[in-house]
């Protein structure tokens, strides 16, 4: 790609679009992760026993990881059809409303069966909308962006995900500072939610001025008339189904790893260690901060020394923090957990800011969006949406609960590693080189 001044605004646009509506759908998501932990096994579960609850809780936290391969599948046909700007609207519009609505809910006593019903649909619809957002925004990033500086820009839009979690750990905790517990558990939890009312009116204004990629553009007039809809839409399972598969294994301990931090980690440091929840989201507040200068870094020095040695080195961060996360927090050293947390988060943004170029590239412009998408959304499915269910389910079944999820950790960074490794490196080719 040139760098006239045209296309330098183009990537700068596109980049300011995709980290808010990146920053706004992950801050929802975010604050959902949180209060599964903490709040919605009470108002939605009360049925239950506590640990059940919890559970109960959980899964309801998984429906709308479900929900994303279905939406990256969908939403990434549909990006490679009809263009990635398009979907990303639809995709900014679905995830705010639900999360409104998520913020007007009836509880478990006023709506009985019908608020976890509820809660799981629109659950549901954030997962789905997720799952198109997700990887649209990259794959527009990506390909708006000069040949040399996609992995930084990448990078910088990589840090929607740390800013929201650090958000809507500050909103969370200042409600539960400033609030009494009655009233937190009454209506302070449903603030955050229908904040994305505003976050929705600046996120559709933004994203309205993003230009459709000339790489698309000129996919488009390249592709084959003769080629089948359904066909394009099942190009990139026939034919790059492995690449498919490693890109699900290598992004499999960032996905798993992300989740036991900012999600079951909250549920152990408040019920089973005693940490007040403002406690609690000031130190994720803490670890996110630190971690998001990681995303930037790691984006830009893959432009200069190559996607998978940051990802690796980011991996093997993770890996250091699997194995010692939860002994540490058990500890109730407080700067201790802090810079475990952070090391941990710290290791996921580096390969989140490598992710975006490293994905794309390994890909055609024909099926990127949906082979992103698939990589992402399922690592996600399998590896991240189980994770705080499955870590519930044995600390409270098994003995020796923290051997138990370090093993889990420190097995899915192996695993991610092997499939970095076996993933090609085309950091210096342009995005539609021929061997691709």
């Amino acid at each position: 790609m040139t760098t006239s001044p045209e296309n330098e605004r183009a990537a700068r646009r596109a980049v300011a679009s995709g980290t808010f509506g990146t920053a706004m759908e992950w801050f929802d998501f975010a604050v959902y992760g949180t209060l599964s932990a903490t709040l919605f096994p009470t108002l939605f579960f009360p049925s239950f026993d506590d640990n059940t609850a919890v559970l109960a809780s959980f899964a309801t936290f998984g429906a709308g990881m479900l929900a994303r391969p279905l939406g990256g599948i969908v939403f990434g046909v549909l990006g490679d059809r009809i263009g990635r700007r398009n979907v990303l609207m639809f995709t900014l519009v679905l995830m705010g409303m639900a999360s409104v609505l998520i913020g007007l809910l009836p509880t478990y006593a006023v709506a009985g069966l019908l608020a976890p019903t509820l809660l799981v649909i629109l659950r549901f619809l954030q997962g789905f909308a997720l799952g198109g957002e997700a990887s649209g925004a990259q794959i527009l990033v990506v390909e708006h962006a000069p040949d040399d500086r996609r992995g930084m820009m990448g990078g910088i839009l990589a840090i929607g995900s740390p800013l929201a979690q650090t958000m809507a750990s500050v909103v969370l905790a200042g409600l539960a500072a400033l609030l009494s517990e009655e009233a937190f558990a009454s209506w302070g939890w449903r603030v955050p939610f229908l904040l994305g009312v505003l976050l929705l009116g600046v996120g559709m204004f933004i994203r309205r001025r993003i230009e459709e990629s000339s790489a698309f553009r000129e996919s488009q007039q390249q592709a084959e008339v003769s080629e089948a809809p359904q066909e394009r839409a099942l190009a990139v399972l026939r034919r790059r189904p492995g690449t498919v598969v490693k890109l699900v294994l290598s992004w499999a301990a960032s996905a798993g790893l992300f989740w036991i931090c900012v999600t079951y980690a909250v549920n152990y440091m408040t019920k089973e260690l005693g940490y007040a929840n403002s406690v609690t989201f000031s130190l994720l507040v803490m670890a996110n901060l630190i971690s998001v200068p990681a995303a930037i870094y790691g984006g830009r020095l893959s432009d200069r020394v190559g996607r998978k040695k940051m990802f690796i080195v980011g991996l093997t961060m993770q890996g250091i923090a699997a194995g010692t996360m939860f002994p540490i927090l058990h500890s109730m050293n407080f700067p201790a957990s802090v810079a475990v947390v952070a090391l941990a988060l710290c290791g996921i943004q580096i390969t989140a800011g490598t992710q975006a170029a490293f994905f794309s590239e390994s890909l055609p412009t024909t099926m990127r969006y949906t082979g992103s998408a698939l990589g992402m959304t399922f690592a996600g499915l399998i590896f991240g949406a189980p994770m705080p269910f499955v870590a519930a389910w044995i600390f409270q079944n098994t003995e020796n609960g923290v051997a138990a999820l370090t093993g889990i950790g420190v097995g899915l960074v192996l695993v991610s590693v092997v499939a970095t490794l076996l993933l090609p490196e085309r950091y210096k080719r342009g995005l539609d080189d021929a061997e691709l």
